[in-house]
């Protein structure tokens, strides 16, 4: 296994089937780890079902919905044990489109950690409102500003590190679960000293599925920047 792609999965029964599909199609022999937090709606069976027919399928299935994070850092660790070098991070409901993944593939070989960004060349989104945008860039600008993290786009998910930066961050130490998760990744990254490149996309909101944003995201990403400004001055990260 030398490219493993994780996709964490709450209820993506309408996107998981053409996902893998479109995944597996790639002329890049990639592996794909689903990580599925109990979806009631059945996902993790189609994926079992997609197992039967390709080895290239992994399943993690999990008691019920432990969080992003959560869900990636599982999804880290079955990768490092496979001794996969190109790690992804990408998104069921094709918001993430997968002809991205080749520009992926070319940046990170001059780089440790490539992140698909919304920002990079003015805004690149599709599909949400407004105040869904504004919350966006706001957050974007508020971690920048607390943390000094040189992101356009912390928050984005759609993402590619190579082994060994994951192999220096304790994966145990890190605290943050949602979207949060995402910022605190690549703060680790950066204070250690990897190169980070930022790789412009165009984020395309879910057509299918329910969006998993919620209040509780939002709070715990606007504290966790000040923890992690705080634990970078005192040397912790």
């Amino acid at each position: 296994m030398e490219k493993l792609v994780i996709v964490p999965t709450y209820n993506e029964r309408e996107n998981i089937d053409p996902l893998l599909e479109r995944l597996l199609a790639l002329p890049y022999g990639l592996d794909v780890l689903v990580v599925d937090d109990g979806s009631p709606d059945g996902t993790a069976e189609l994926v079992k079902a997609w197992q039967t027919r390709s080895p290239r399928i992994h399943l993690i299935e999990r008691p019920g919905k432990l969080g992003l994070g959560s869900a990636y850092r599982d999804g880290f660790r079955y990768a490092l044990a496979q001794r996969a070098e190109y790690i992804f991070e990408m998104d069921a409901d094709f918001s993430h489109d997968p002809k991205f993944l080749p520009d992926f593939l070319v940046q990170i070989q001059n780089a440790d950690l490539v992140l698909g960004s919304r920002y990079k060349q003015g805004v690149n989104v599709i599909n949400w409102p407004i105040s869904r945008l504004l919350l966006s860039l706001g957050a974007n600008a508020y971690a920048r500003w607390i943390s000094g993290l040189p992101l356009s786009d912390a928050t984005g998910g759609f993402k590619c590190f190579r082994r060994k930066v994951l192999e220096a961050i304790d994966l145990e130490a890190v605290r943050s679960n949602g979207y949060a998760f995402q910022i605190e990744m690549s703060f680790r990254a950066w204070r250690k000293g990897f190169r980070l490149v930022e790789l412009p996309i165009v984020f395309t909101d879910r057509v299918e599925g329910t969006s998993k944003m919620s209040k509780r995201i939002v709070r715990e990403a606007i504290w966790m920047v000040w923890w992690l400004r705080f634990q970078g001055m005192l040397g912790k990260i």
